[in-house]
Order: structure tokens, then sequence, then C-alpha cells
């Protein structure tokens, strides 16, 4: 079985496209754990309206942790009861013809699996010019730095096998850095990491929440803690 947790805020406009996507393109049995923050989030009446269309089951989960998509993407992995959890945002951003494959990918045995814009064969189209440039930067730095298993250790889009939520105690503070931090710590750990390429396509309903330079400072604690620890490691490997 696989979760896919999705985290909402007013995505009224943009579900049913998401669910239709899943139901067209995703062959693996699954449910959708949709977290949401309140009670007046439009989301819900949509989803109470168009659930029994689905062959898949929807999970209506009130956020646990606060408020905000960190909690709410935390809320959802926590609360998965499958051996796998993927996170995918309710935008349409991610492309869902990719997650039959990385649920394969996850069974040969790799604790996770990273959707990558940056390797060969993957794409990212529009969003803000300057947040491409630094999560591009990021990601391939890191991996030439380090050796990570991915050159887009800043996306969301991931599928993790059950030991990686179990395993981490999750220390992130907001945005999407958890992502980031799970990656990382699933690295530094020895865990199995694979990626493969997805395409990004900005959204096209509804408005953005990141916020770049109010989340920068913790996606920068994540890529320092990787590389010290990484060179930590090689370092007293080589004595």
């Amino acid at each position: 079985m696989l979760d896919i947790v999705v985290p909402v805020y007013n995505e009224g406009g943009n579900i049913e496209k998401l669910l239709n996507e899943i139901e067209e393109k995703v062959r693996a049995r699954k449910r959708i754990v949709i977290v949401y923050d309140f009670d007046e989030d439009d989301t819900l009446e949509v989803i109470s309206s168009i659930k029994h269309k689905y062959s898949f089951s929807i999970t209506l989960v009130k956020n646990r942790f606060g408020r905000g998509v960190l909690t709410a993407i935390k809320t959802g992995l926590k609360l998965s009861q499958a051996e796998y959890a993927l996170v995918t945002m309710a935008d349409l951003s991610d492309s869902m013809e990719c997650v039959d494959k990385m649920y394969e990918l996850a069974q040969q045995g790799n604790d996770l699996v990273c959707g990558s814009r940056y390797m060969r064969g993957g794409q990212q189209t529009g969003g803000p010019f300057l947040k491409k440039i630094l999560s591009r930067l990021a990601g391939v730095s890191l991996r030439y730095l380090t050796n990570i298993p991915t050159h887009d250790v800043t996306n969301s889009f991931k599928l993790y096998k059950r030991t990686i939520i179990d395993r981490f105690e999750i220390e992130s503070e907001g945005g999407f850095e958890i992502g980031m931090e799970l990656a990382v710590k699933t690295f530094v750990h020895g865990f199995k990491i694979v990626e493969l390429p997805t395409t990004w396509n900005d959204r096209t309903v509804g408005k953005s929440n990141f916020k770049m330079w109010r989340w920068m400072p913790r996606y920068l604690h994540w890529y320092i803690y990787c590389i010290k620890n990484t060179w930590f490691r090689a370092k007293h490997t080589r004595r």
C-alpha cells in the first residue's frame, strides 16, 4: 500500500484535477491522505462532493502540529499507516506519471526515492527565477561536494519507506525544508537513496505560499549539516 500525502490550503480549485490525475496515472494500490489546517478550508467541501467517484479511499486529517505546510507534511507522514508514503502538492506541480516508477524503486530496496528536476531528463517550468537558480545551485553543488545520490535535495516530491519516517525525529521549523532534512539524514546515516527525473510545473490556480527569504537560513542549515557530517565521516574512515 502507498499513502499519498497531500497538504492543502484552500486548494478547492486544484484538488479535483489532482485526484483525477492520480486516478488516471497511478496504478499502485493507494490511499490519499489530505492534511488541512482549518475547518473552513475550501478544499474540504470539494472533496466531500467528489470522493465517491474514485477507486481509492480519501482520508481527511486535520494538522496536528499547528498550521503550515511543514507541519501538514509531518502530520501526514506520522499518521501514515502504509509501508511507503509519497509527498506531493495539490497544485499539480508534480508529475504523477512518475509515481509508479518511484514505488517500484522503493520496493527494490531503496529507502528514499527522490523526484529530480535537475538530473538528466528532469524539467522545471515556470516559478520565480531566483528561486529556481538557488534551488538548482543547492542541489547540484551538494551532490558534487558530498556525493548525495540526488541532484535535487530541496524537492518535496519524495517517496519514503516507513523505516525512514519512523527512524528520524523531524527538526524542521518552516516551509518545505522537511524534504531536504529527511534526504540529508537518510544519506548521512547510510540508508539507500535513488532519484529519477521528474517534471515540475508552476501552479496555474491559487497562490504559492513559498517564502524564500524567511526559509533560506533553514535550507542552509541542512546544507551545512550534510557537508559537515559527510566530510567528518570521510575523514575518520581514512584513519
